[in-house]
């Protein structure tokens, strides 16, 4: 008997009304916030439990909730989620769950969208909308990037100033010296107007994982960073994703719209199961453009053999192009090879790292000693790094 009147005077369920508010894109391992709208209609507060369905594989944090809602007001709770595939993917079901007036029962109700909302998964945009951000506010050293014009050995003539110390001698303008009866200089600006094209590794081994976050993914995410560095110094951005085939090209693009149409392009692209082509990629690249360019080589080596192969590849590049080679580190190699070693089993492992790692960097000095540029980096270092290198490549005017 209890338990029916405790049924009868407890709050119902359908008069909680419950509404997600989500955007309709999200970025790949970065943390995107949720929105869960409820409001009781009931004329007695209820603490509801409330989980939902976000999109997998990723990280939740602060799901499931409890929120107290009082009689006939609606309240909100923000969670968070962090995707770990790009891609397009949905929200499933809304579970709500509550305890009756006396406690007898719990009270269960399930939401399902009679249209499920579709989400796509971009590339990390909110690390590009935070730079963009802090280009607004001249606060980039922030992010460690220096988006202001880059000056130095150029040969686009910018502007007369008078002298500094640690100017050369041979940018004084003797005329305008002489006019002045002061030490003036020649300021030149970087050259606009130049390409950049990143060649994508999308093959089986850019499929590894480190925090659950894929070598391609972080590469895709670094390589937008720069992009949108590269299109504020007015040049243009192309990409092309190979394996065993070519999975995405993109010609070179300019302008303020050129980093939206990169990430429409390349926002559902996927590392495959096939062993890369890079022969393949040459003669592609060889045929659809053939203007020199800065060409970035995104790739994780896994051995030996595959970093000789993609080191002759890089040699045949280097004609005509300006060719920098981005190398991702096998972090698990790298975390054995700083263990102490407590077994005979362990020291041989520290070893067989040790051996291996040597190698690579052998072959990769090798690379350097050639003429090419070479980056041996881990993966959460690499936005860092590529946009450095960047800068650098610009100042020395080497393109």
């Amino acid at each position: 008997m209890f338990s029916i009147v405790d049924v009868v005077r407890s709050p119902s369920m359908s008069k909680i009304v419950a509404e997600r508010e989500v955007g309709d894109v999200m970025s790949v391992g970065a943390r995107n916030a949720v929105r869960i709208k409820l409001r009781n209609q009931n004329a007695q507060g209820v603490v509801v439990a409330v989980h939902d369905e976000p999109p997998m594989p990723g990280d939740i944090s602060d799901l499931p909730f409890h929120i107290d809602l009082p009689p006939n007001r609606g309240r909100y709770f923000v969670y968070h989620i962090t995707p770990h595939r790009r891609g397009k993917n949905r929200f499933g079901r809304l579970f709500l769950q509550a305890r009756s007036r006396f406690g007898f029962w719990t009270l269960c109700s399930e939401r399902r969208d009679p249209q499920p909302k579709e989400i796509r998964i971009y590339p990390d945009i909110q690390s590009v909308h935070a730079v963009e951000l802090l280009a607004r506010r001249n606060r980039l050293a922030q992010a460690g990037v220096k988006m202001s014009r880059l000056r130095g050995r150029g040969s686009d003539f910018d502007r007369l100033r008078e002298y500094r110390r640690e100017d050369e001698f041979r940018s004084i303008d003797w005329k305008a010296t002489s006019r002045c009866q002061g030490l003036i200089t020649r300021e030149y600006v970087i050259e606009r107007n130049q390409n950049v094209l990143f060649l994508l590794d999308s093959g089986r081994s850019m499929r590894n994982e480190v925090g659950g976050i894929s070598h391609f993914d972080r590469a895709l995410n670094s390589i937008l960073m720069l992009s949108y560095v590269a299109l504020r110094q007015g040049d243009s951005v192309g990409l092309m994703c190979c394996s065993n085939q070519v999975d995405r090209w993109v010609p070179p693009v300019r302008g303020r719209s050129a980093i939206q149409t990169l990430i429409r392009h390349a926002y559902d692209i996927e590392p495959t199961y096939h062993a890369t082509d890079y022969n393949l990629l040459v003669e592609q690249l060889r045929q659809r453009y053939r203007k020199r360019s800065l060409v970035i080589l995104v790739t994780h080596a896994l051995d030996e053999v595959h970093l000789t192969s993609i080191s002759r590849v890089m040699r045949q590049l280097k004609s005509p192009h300006l060719v920098l080679g981005a190398f991702l580190r096998n972090v698990e190699l790298y975390e054995r090879l700083n263990q102490i070693p407590e077994t005979d089993l362990q020291a041989f492992q520290v070893a067989a790292a040790a051996d291996m790692l040597g190698t690579q960097t052998l072959q990769i000095a090798s690379l350097q000693a050639s003429g090419l540029m070479v980056l041996d980096v881990l993966p959460d270092e690499l936005t860092g790094n590529l946009v450095s290198q960047y800068l650098d490549i610009k100042a020395r005017h080497l393109l």
